[in-house]
């Protein structure tokens, strides 16, 4: 029977905020029940396992982000929605490291489909209209950002920045103008007129 006021969103929650603090990989059924002040049987009256407890964590940390996301896009186009958008990856990563991690946590399609994620792609694609490119450029241009954004706050957050005295914040500045210029220069051209047949 499940304990009263246990419910799915509050393990979540509760698991999202224990990611944390001790890390995703370190997340366990057992120390969301310790947290919560009840045995692990009355979370699996909620959840079947513990991947379902991870994977409930990386969706919520997906719509978190979409909807900060969604909010920090609003009315910006070009360089200030690409900024915007890498912005709110790399504060949402400070403030939430384990549930930032969560967000990468492989999910099967159907589950993927149904969370966040697509949302992250529209606006990753709406940010990429303002630059007027064309497919296939457009995928490898989703593909690049989502690189170049996630790449840069896993080892920032890892710390493999110290080594060297150049402020990261410059290198992030420097990395998304030097993003804006590569996705400007690839602008869609008009297309060269049909020569006619002679």
């Amino acid at each position: 029977m499940a304990r009263a006021g246990i419910t799915a969103d509050r393990i979540a929650r509760t698991a999202a905020e224990l990611a944390d603090e001790i890390g995703f990989d370190g997340l366990t059924v057992s120390a969301v029940a310790r947290r919560l002040g009840v045995k692990d049987p009355s979370l699996y009256a909620h959840i079947e396992n513990a991947r379902e407890l991870k994977v409930r964590v990386a969706l919520l940390a997906l719509e978190e982000m979409a909807d900060r996301a969604a909010d920090a896009l609003a009315g910006r186009a070009g360089r200030d929605a690409l900024v915007a958008f890498a912005d709110t990856y790399r504060a949402y990563a400070r403030e939430h490291p384990g549930r930032y991690a969560a967000a990468r946590y492989e999910l099967d399609p159907e589950t993927a489909a149904a969370g966040a994620g697509p949302r992250h792609a529209e606006m990753t694609r709406a940010i990429l209209r303002g630059y007027d490119l064309p497919e296939p450029d457009q995928t490898d241009a989703v593909r690049l950002l989502g690189s170049v954004f996630h790449g840069f706050v896993s080892l920032e957050m890892a710390g493999a920045f110290r080594h060297t005295p150049r402020e990261t914040g410059a290198s992030w500045t420097w990395a998304l103008d030097t993003i804006d210029s590569a996705l400007r220069s690839r602008q869609a051209q008009e297309p060269p007129a049909a020569t006619p047949d002679p």
